[in-house]
């Protein structure tokens, strides 16, 4: 708890890389781009220069929040055409147009007040001198060991000697501190125009990818409008599509019209009811979900009250809407939340795809390059179907509650198709069960999967939803009464990695919470 600042992400690294920023005099953009760049040397397996990212920036003075869209398009020699016998999980052929860095360099541009080379102070630090591998980190170089074997530099990066690394192992990228470096020095045209474009271009191309230095160069973060929606008093803000974000703003106008704090916390009915109105909002997001350039998304139908209204109606209390269901990806994005002491914030996700994204890196470079492509649908007429230099459909979205205006509250997570369903449940806990931030990361967690609406394609799985054995075994019983297929998961076991931020507006006090499901830290300045 704090009145100056406060971080909240998945690594504590990066973490004291923004609370150092705002410290010494920076503001939430400031910070937020110093998180985002040490996320990307300290977690790898999730974020970093190859992916894409969201950022949801708010402005005191103005009280003005915009959107950063950072997320690549499909390359100009892409087509459904050339992947007709399927697109890959990982390799070569699975990156697209990396547009993360453009959205650190926009933010710090557009909102920041520091240099590049004070920003990019830490990241290039944990690159160059090495940084402590942790559980989790090894834990995920174990699950991604035989992908990133195969690619001499993620071997020789994340698994020296050829092995494992131990927890404490000291992981070393000093091919990416030196490219950070060029680009605190260049801006934007270090990267994806000259020389390092040409390089990466070279690389990639070499290797059998699509990408080429034109796409690297026309490669733009763009700034929009946030959408938004009410939910009890609250303005819910999110990134418009190609972000999924809507998906939330409809479960939660759905969640509205039932008594979920006269349910009570973890009850059966509470969860149930929540299940169900994802269950509805994830068909919409399957149906309308992509790039608005290139396909009519009716997001004033979607987002329509009296339109969440007739999808509440029918909801069984008693019963789960029947349908199959598939499992989401598993932790493949890192979310973190910043506020300065003069109200300014950012809500910022970003990604590499699913574990270690393509599983390629550029050894020249020592960057790491997302599998993104793997998210788009190839049938024809449907919303997300690959075209050149198109924006592929995005889980990742970067919510914010506003309260009169003001920031009330950011919270977010990585986690694939359970984003949102985490989000709905953490915000619905701190609005309806009157939980702190601290409280609602770490009550216990569910999970739904849905035939039809899983953000990779082809859609295939099981029909299940998992839940934290801290759910109470009565409770478990009476969700598989009202048909609710479960699938019990160990203690903080579940999906997922969320960050919160709460800003109390009559005192300005803010207090930060953090996920003990990964590696997350949350610290507030005095």
């Amino acid at each position: 708890m704090g009145r100056g600042g406060a971080v909240a992400s998945n690594h504590p690294l990066a973490t004291f890389a923004g609370y150092d920023v705002l410290r010494n005099g920076g503001n939430a953009a400031d910070a937020a781009v110093a998180v985002a760049s040490t996320l990307a040397v300290v977690e790898p397996y999730m974020s970093g220069l190859g992916g894409d990212a969201f950022y949801l920036v708010y402005q005191a003075a103005e009280r003005e929040a915009r959107v950063i869209n950072a997320t690549g398009t499909a390359p100009g020699a892409a087509s459904a055409e050339r992947y007709a016998g399927g697109i890959p999980q990982s390799g070569i052929r699975s990156i697209s147009v990396p547009c993360a860095l453009n959205g650190w360099l926009t933010l710090g541009d557009t909102f920041g007040t520091k240099s590049l080379s004070d920003l990019f102070a830490a990241a290039i630090g944990h690159a160059e001198d090495g940084f402590g591998a942790t559980w989790h980190f090894c834990d995920f170089v174990r699950e991604s060991f035989a992908a990133l074997a195969k690619d001499p530099g993620c071997a020789r990066t994340y698994m020296a000697g050829g092995s494992l690394p131990a927890p404490g192992a000291v992981i070393r990228n000093p091919a990416l501190a030196r490219t950070l470096a060029a680009v605190a020095a260049g801006g934007r045209e270090a990267f994806y125009v000259g020389e390092m474009a040409r390089t990466i271009a070279a690389f990639l191309r070499e290797k059998g990818g699509l990408i080429d230095a034109s796409d690297l160069g026309a490669c733009r973060a763009e700034i929009v409008e946030p959408i938004q929606t009410t939910y009890r008093g609250l303005t819910i803000l999110e990134a418009p599509p190609n972000s999924m974000g809507f998906t939330l703003l409809e479960e939660l106008n759905i969640a509205e019209n039932f008594d979920l704090a006269g349910m009570g916390y973890c009850s059966a009915d509470l969860i149930h009811t929540l299940v169900e109105a994802k269950k509805l909002a994830f068909f919409d997001s399957e149906r309308y979900a992509g790039d608005p350039r290139f396909t009519q998304i009716p997001l004033e139908r979607i987002l329509d009250k009296s339109y969440a209204r007739e999808l509440a109606s029918p909801i069984d209390p008693r019963r789960a809407a029947p349908g199959a269901v598939v499992p989401s990806l598993a932790g493949d994005t890192t979310y973190f939340a910043v506020v300065d002491g003069q109200g300014n914030a950012v809500s910022g996700i970003q990604s590499l795809g699913n574990l270690f994204g393509s599983g390629v890196m550029d050894p020249a470079t020592g960057v790491l390059f997302n599998n993104r492509m793997h998210t788009w649908h190839l049938e024809p007429d449907h919303p997300n179907r690959l075209q050149p230099g198109k924006r592929v459909r995005h889980t990742m979205n970067p919510p914010m509650a506003l309260k009169d205006g003001v920031v009330w509250g950011l919270f977010g997570t990585p986690g694939g198709d359970t984003q949102v369903q985490v989000n709905l449940q953490t915000l619905t806990a701190l609005v309806d069960l009157g939980l702190d931030p601290q409280q609602a990361v770490e009550m216990p967690r569910w999970e739904s999967f849905q035939l039809g609406t899983h953000a990779s394609w082809p859609h295939t799985g099981s029909d299940d939803l998992t839940v934290e054995d801290r759910v109470p075994a009565s409770v478990i019983d009476d969700l598989r009464s009202r048909g609710q297929n479960i699938r019990v998961l160990g203690a903080l076991e579940g999906p997922c990695s969320a960050e919160i931020i709460l800003r109390d507006p009559g005192t300005g006090l803010l207090m930060a919470g953090s996920d003990p499901r990964r590696d997350g830290y949350a610290i507030a300045l005095p």
